[in-house]
């Protein structure tokens, strides 16, 4: 099974998931077999500086052979199009690729649902809605960079313990 990640850089199993499905840098690919990490290679996503045309993205990830996407936040067309692939998409997380890997494989993550950003509603209760969901993405976000600001001070102290 080869599964896709959507990237802020191209650090492998020490990339951090990116935010934005589309608007990533870069896709981490993680072939698995048998429960097991077999290889891992990073892909620069040629649509990071115009987003591409709707489809492109998803197309180009179909192409790579990844039967599961998995990023921070993805918008309703395409979850569609992954879903008319046959490409399981999975939203809602953030962190460390290793880490988000090891949570997918014990069935800890599943699901995905379209970034808030894109449910244009003017009722005060959809706004009130739609801020607290805004919310938790820069909550996630902001988890993301803890996770890499925490790997970044346990290198550094590492390298002191030397």
């Amino acid at each position: 099974m080869k599964i896709a990640l959507a990237t802020d850089d191209n650090r492998g199993l020490e990339a951090v998931l990116s935010q934005h499905f589309g608007r990533c840098p870069y896709y981490v690919l993680v072939d698995i077999d048998d429960r097991e990490i077999k290889e891992v290679t990073a892909a620069q996503n040629p649509f990071y500086e115009s987003h591409g045309q709707p489809g492109e993205v998803p197309n180009f990830i179909k192409n790579l052979g990844a039967q599961v996407i998995i990023a921070g936040g993805m918008g309703p067309k395409a979850i569609g199009f992954f879903e008319q692939f046959g490409i399981q998409a999975i939203t809602g997380t953030s962190g460390i690729v290793g880490e988000v890997i090891k949570a997918y494989m014990s069935g800890q993550i599943e699901g995905a649902a379209p970034c808030s950003d894109h449910h244009p509603s003017h009722s005060i209760e959809a706004h009130e809605h739609n801020e607290a969901s805004r919310l938790k993405e820069e909550m996630i976000a902001l988890r993301g960079e803890l996770a890499k600001a925490t790997e970044r001070l346990k290198r550094l102290e590492e390298e002191k313990g030397k």
